[in-house]
């Protein structure tokens, strides 16, 4: 049955086509909560900086120093708070990251290989230029000991591409927009590669066993037909408590929560209308009965069931979750992790700003990333992998990926992976905050010259004036 049009919806993108309803929408929603939630993560990270070169800089340190414990009779925590939060609550983090990833692949821009291939492409340019920029400056410098921070300028930030991409309005068009965040997908995933192989630094077969065997449990629950959340919530943090006894860093456990998470609701579009009708047609007579408010409530709660039945569980867990992952869970790792202290260190603040760390991080996202981007790009289309939306061109191309390279979140999270040494880290976060800040700044002027739909119109107005024909 074809999906019957809303008469109030005058546009494509909001009427309830599948594409639309099921895709485009949801995307755009989640890009305008990532986009307010990089207004947060700034705030964060803005007093964070603060804090740490204040002279109440000893309450940060050792706020973040102050440890959890939990002593139970399968589990035993004992995490400073920075760690709890890095651990701990960015696993919900990715989580969210592994849901927008399976609705990526199954529903969105990476559902094919021809849609995939032109974004995959950018995406991988993107993440070994910058990280072949980075070896290749701190061999240079003599820092061979900081080779290891490779996976640091690989990395975008979501968030804050989205928001600066939101206040150029319609200069990017909707295609352009899903270009990017199909492209900083496919760069989480390269990310969370990275994380899971190369910054793991021992492993315990016997709790990744379990771990392991923990998300097939999750997995055959849910092709049994178990939906209750007393179940999978127990068993999530079970498989959480696992990976992170095994070595393997607890998010990756996030994300594959993420990926077994159902992306199609119990009832279609069509057998909610069926369901809700019956329903709806049953309170109808009740109204009239003797016990008619126990028997209406009884409708109600069934419309509810039904209702709820017909929404995807990832749909419902990512509206759920994503507001919290933005504004709460991600502004606090900021202000858990760029507390980089600029004063009262052995080095001063120009000698920490030219280290070659900092400087190859900066490099990296700043110039690795536009650059790898765009090239790769280039090359995709010349190998005919796929084709540029509407409205985009490489010089588009070339904004976006200076947008991508605002790597913060998940940078400072890798910086804390790769350095055990705090001074190292603390040159790293800040080649991210002066890389990722700068790239954002020029992509935002690269892409202000783009023109709105509307000046293109007015701008061929003119061009039919002048034309003497």
């Amino acid at each position: 049955m074809a999906d019957i049009e809303d008469p109030i919806h005058s546009t494509w993108l909001d009427s309830n086509r599948l594409v639309p309803a099921k895709f485009v929408r949801p995307v755009l929603e989640y890009t305008r909560i990532e986009a307010a939630g990089g207004f947060i993560l700034l705030i964060a990270a803005t007093i964070a900086i603060i804090w740490a070169n204040s002279p109440w800089y000893e309450s940060y340190f050792e706020l973040f120093d102050t440890h959890i414990r939990f002593d139970g009779a399968i589990f035993h925590i004992d995490e400073s708070l920075k760690h709890f939060i890095n651990d701990g609550l960015m696993a919900i983090f990715f989580f969210v990251v592994g849901l927008e990833i399976k609705r990526e692949l199954v529903v969105g821009e990476l559902n094919s290989v021809k849609k995939a291939s032109l974004p995959a492409m950018a995406a991988l340019g993107g993440m070994v230029v910058p990280a072949a920029i980075f070896v290749a400056i701190v061999l240079l410098g003599g820092a061979d000991e900081a080779v290891s921070g490779w996976g640091i300028p690989m990395a975008t930030d979501i968030a804050f591409s989205v928001g600066v991409v939101a206040l150029l309005g319609s200069r990017i068009s909707v295609g352009a927009k899903l270009f990017l965040l199909a492209l900083a997908i496919v760069d989480d995933i390269g990310a969370i590669a990275v994380i899971a192989v190369f910054y793991t630094d021992s492993l315990s077969l016997a709790s990744l066993a379990v771990g392991v065997a923990g998300l097939v449990g999750i997995y055959l629950a849910r092709r049994a037909g178990i939906i209750s959340m007393l179940f999978y919530v127990p068993m999530a943090i079970v498989v959480w408590y696992f990976f992170l006894e095994s070595g393997v860093h607890a998010t990756i456990a996030g994300v594959a929560l993420g990926l077994l998470t159902p992306v199609k609701a119990k009832y279609s579009n069509e057998e909610f209308r069926q369901k809700a009708v019956a329903v709806l047609d049953r309170w109808n007579i009740n109204r009239a009965s003797a016990d008619a408010e126990a028997r209406l409530d009884h409708d109600a709660l069934e419309l509810a069931a039904v209702a709820k039945a017909s929404v995807s569980p990832l749909d419902r867990l990512e509206h759920a979750l994503h507001p919290w992952s933005s504004f709460v869970i991600v502004p606090l790792f900021a202000l858990a992790n760029a507390g980089v202290r600029f004063v009262g260190n052995d080095a001063t603040f120009v000698e920490q700003v030219f280290s070659p760390v900092a400087l190859a991080v900066a490099a990296g996202l700043l110039i690795g990333k536009p650059l790898g981007i765009t090239v790769a790009t280039w090359i995709g289309l010349k190998l005919n992998l796929g084709v540029l939306p509407p409205r985009t061109t490489m010089k588009t191309v070339l904004g976006l990926g200076a947008l991508a390279g605002i790597g913060f979140t998940v940078s400072l999270f890798v910086t804390e992976l790769a350095f055990s040494d705090p001074i190292l880290a603390d040159e790293a976060k800040l080649g991210i905050f002066i890389g990722s800040g700068i790239a954002g700044i020029l992509g935002y002027l690269i892409l202000r010259t783009m023109k709105t739909p509307q000046e293109d119109f007015d701008d061929a107005l003119v061009g039919l004036d002048r034309d003497p024909g």
